[in-house]
């Protein structure tokens, strides 16, 4: 859910990419524990990602949640497991292919869940996004994969 090397390397050169100008555009939020870099979990399933304001956050899980306006912190409190991103915020194609992968908070789609209703998903570029949104059975298969690797990280952290 950070910003990859290769990202800060291509900013930090000055390399005019699409991608970049929206990853030079989050270099501006504070470091640590901040989920989703900032952005506001449930803006995703209203008009989308809305970045979030320190006076709306919430510790859950870990990490910080940052929401635009005191009514989508209510909603995330009411049902967090809904509005956070599935699979730990990893790609699902990463999670697939046995890797924790890394996403951009600004590639994302809406999918159906495990149990149903849409759930967020992030990706790391669009060629992933593009892929599940034409296989319809990728997010599941992704979640079947996601405790074995949910382990993995888990034990990374630790250490």
């Amino acid at each position: 859910m950070w910003l990859t090397r290769r990202h800060w390397l291509l900013a930090a050169a000055g390399v005019g990419h699409p991608i970049i100008a929206r990853a030079a555009s989050l270099v501006d939020l504070p470091a640590g524990p901040i989920a989703l870099n900032g952005f506001d979990a449930v803006s995703y399933f209203l008009d989308g990602p809305e970045a979030g304001r320190p006076a709306y956050e919430w510790a859950w899980h870990g990490r910080t949640w940052r929401f635009a306006r005191a009514g989508n912190l209510e909603a995330f409190r009411r049902d967090p497991i809904a509005y956070a991103p599935r699979l730990g915020g990893f790609d699902a194609v990463g999670i697939l292919d046995g890797r924790l992968v890394d996403t951009d908070p600004l590639i994302f789609a809406r999918l159906s869940g495990p149990a149903g209703g849409d759930r967020l998903y992030l990706f790391r570029n669009e060629a992933h996004r593009a892929q599940a949104m034409a296989d319809p059975s990728l997010a599941p298969r992704a979640e079947a994969r996601w405790p074995t690797l949910q382990e993995q990280r888990d034990r990374n952290l630790s250490d």
